[in-house]
C-alpha cells in the first residue's frame, strides 16, 4: 500500500509556527502525521519542508479527518479563546464518539473545564496540554504538560514520548492528572517566566546603568554564569543576544529595540489565580506590573524630565559587585520557582489536580523556556519530602538561600541608593523575609477593620472572635 494512503497516527489544527514545527518533529520520529490549515500558503510551506510521504498537508478540512486512524488524535494549535472554540465547532460534526481533541495552545484553564464537559456529553475525549519551549522546542523536542482524559492521553502517549525534550534520558513528558491541570501548569510556567525574564532584565539593567559595562562584558558575565549553578536556557539565549549585531546599523541589536515588552495574557493569568487561591506570588506579580509599565512608553518619557533622577556611578569593586549580583540572582530565582510550586500545590487541591510536584520540575527540566539546573534540586525536594509546603522550607535549598540572601540585600540596597530600580528583587526579598517572619503586624490591620466595619478579630488567650466599640 503506499505511504500516503496509510492511515495517520495523529493530525495537527494550526500549521504557523508551532504547528508546523511540531509537525515536522512528529515526522522525523517516524510517524504519519496529518495537517490542516485555511491558509494554503502555510500547507504549502510544509509540503515543501517535508518532501517525503510521511507528511499529509492540506486546506480540505474532510480530507483531513479521513486521513486519520481511529480513533483520531487531533492537536489544535490555535490562539487561546474563540479560534480554539471555532475549530472545535468546525470539526465536531465528522467526529465520531471516542475521538480525541488536544488543545495544545495557551489556553486558560477555567476554559479547558468547560470544552471538556461539552465534549464529554458528545463522547469525545478532550487533553488539554501546555507545551512548551518555542519554535525550536517544537522542532527538537519541547516539554509537554497534557492534562485530561487518560483514555485519551494513553491513545497519543507513545507519540508524545518520542518527540518530547529529554533531560537525563527521561522524557519530558507526563500525565499530569485529571480535568484542566495540564493548562494550569503551562499557565504556572508562563507566571514563572514573566518572573525569571524580568529578574535577568533587572540585572541587566544594573550591570549597564550601576556598573557601566559594556555589553561585551555583560556578554561575558552572562556567559561565565551559565557555566555554574545559575545554568538555564533563558540566560543561554541572553548571551547570545548581547552577540547579535544589527544588519541594519552594525550596532548592537539589542540597543536598537524598543524597551517596549509585550505579553500574551498568561502572566496575569497567574497572578490572577493567586488571588483567587490567597497565593502570595509577588515577584510574578511584579514581572506583570514592570510589563506593564514598559508600555507606558510616553509617560515614561515625560515623567524622565519632569522628576528628573540621576544615576549614581558605582565607585565600588566591580568585581565584587558581580559575585554580589550572581548570588541575588540566584536566590531570587529560587525563590520565584518557590512561590510557582506553591500555587500549583494549592490549586491542586482546590481544583482536585493530584498534582505531583516532582513531576512537574522533572518535564520541566528540558525543552521548555524555564529548564535549569535549579530544578534537578526542585525535582529532588519533592523526592524527599512528602507534601513540602514550601521549597525554601527544604534544607539544601533553605542554605543555599542563607548563604546567598546577603547578595539579594546587598544588591538593592545598591541599587536604591543609585536609583537603578529592581523591584522583582525587592519583591523576591520581601516574599523571604515576610514568610519566615513569625510575626505579623496585621493585628493593627484587624483592629482597623473591627474599628471601621464591625469585623471582628481573634485573640491570643481566648477562642472565638471578639468586638470591640473602640
Amino acid at each position: 500500500m503506499d505511504t500516503q494512503q496509510k492511515p495517520c497516527e495523529i493530525g495537527i489544527i494550526g500549521l504557523g509556527v508551532m504547528g508546523r514545527n511540531l509537525m515536522l518533529n512528529i515526522a522525523e520520529k517516524g510517524f504519519l502525521v496529518a495537517g490542516y490549515d485555511t491558509d494554503i500558503t502555510k500547507v504549502k510551506s510544509v509540503q515543501e519542508e517535508h518532501e517525503d510521504k510521511t507528511i499529509i498537508s492540506t486546506g480540505d478540512l474532510a480530507k483531513f479527518i479521513s486521513s486519520l486512524r481511529l480513533p483520531r488524535a487531533i492537536i489544535i494549535l490555535v490562539p487561546a479563546g474563540s479560534p480554539v472554540d471555532a475549530v472545535i465547532n468546525n470539526i465536531q460534526p465528522l467526529l465520531h464518539q471516542g475521538d480525541i481533541i488536544i488543545d495544545a495552545g495557551n489556553s486558560f484553564f477555567k476554559d479547558t473545564d468547560i470544552r471538556a464537559s461539552k465534549l464529554e456529553q458528545k463522547g469525545i475525549l478532550f487533553i488539554g496540554s501546555g507545551i512548551s519551549g518555542g519554535k525550536e522546542g517544537a522542532r527538537r523536542g519541547p516539554s509537554i504538560m497534557p492534562g485530561g482524559n487518560k483514555e485519551a492521553y494513553l491513545r497519543v502517549c507513545h507519540v508524545f514520548s518520542l518527540i518530547a525534550a529529554k533531560a537525563n534520558d527521561m522524557p519530558c513528558v507526563a500525565y499530569l492528572g485529571s480535568g484542566s491541570v495540564g493548562h494550569y501548569v503551562k499557565m504556572v510556567h508562563n507566571g514563572i517566566e514573566y518572573a525569571m525574564m524580568q529578574l535577568i532584565s533587572e540585572v541587566y539593567d544594573f550591570m549597564k546603568r550601576g556598573l557601566c559595562l559594556n555589553n561585551d562584558e555583560i556578554c561575558t558575565v552572562i556567559h561565565e554564569w551559565n557555566q555554574g549553578e545559575l545554568n538555564c536556557y533563558l540566560l543561554e539565549i541572553t548571551e547570545q543576544i548581547f552577540r547579535k549585531k544589527d544588519v541594519k546599523t552594525g550596532k548592537f541589536l539589542i540597543d536598537e529595540i524598543l524597551d517596549v515588552a509585550g505579553q500574551n495574557g498568561t502572566g496575569m493569568w497567574t497572578s490572577e489565580s493567586a488571588m483567587e487561591l490567597q497565593v502570595p506570588v509577588p515577584t510574578i506579580d511584579t514581572a506583570v506590573v514592570m510589563r506593564n509599565f514598559s508600555a507606558m512608553h510616553n509617560e515614561r518619557d515625560t515623567a524622565s524630565k519632569t522628576l528628573l533622577r540621576l544615576i549614581s556611578s558605582f565607585d565600588g569593586d566591580k568585581n565584587a559587585a558581580l559575585i554580589q549580583l550572581h548570588g541575588a540572582l540566584y536566590t531570587a530565582m529560587i525563590i520565584t520557582y518557590a512561590q510557582g510550586f506553591s500555587l500549583l500545590s494549592k490549586a491542586s487541591g482546590k481544583y482536585n489536580f493530584h498534582l505531583n510536584p516532582s513531576t512537574v520540575a522533572q518535564i520541566w527540566r528540558g525543552g521548555c523556556i524555564i529548564r535549569s539546573a535549579m530544578l534537578n534540586d526542585i525535582m529532588k525536594a519533592f523526592d524527599n519530602v512528602n507534601k513540602l509546603p514550601n521549597l525554601l522550607l527544604y534544607p539544601e535549598l533553605s542554605k543555599k538561600i542563607k548563604d546567598n540572601e546577603k547578595y539579594l540585600r546587598h544588591i538593592i540596597i545598591t541599587g536604591i541608593k543609585s536609583s537603578v530600580p529592581v523591584p522583582a528583587m525587592m519583591s523576591s526579598l520581601a516574599y523571604l523575609d515576610t514568610l519566615r517572619s513569625k510575626w505579623l503586624p496585621a493585628n493593627l490591620i484587624q483592629a482597623q477593620r473591627d474599628y471601621f466595619g464591625d469585623h471582628k478579630y481573634q485573640r491570643y488567650d481566648s477562642e472565638g472572635t471578639f468586638h470591640t466599640k473602640w
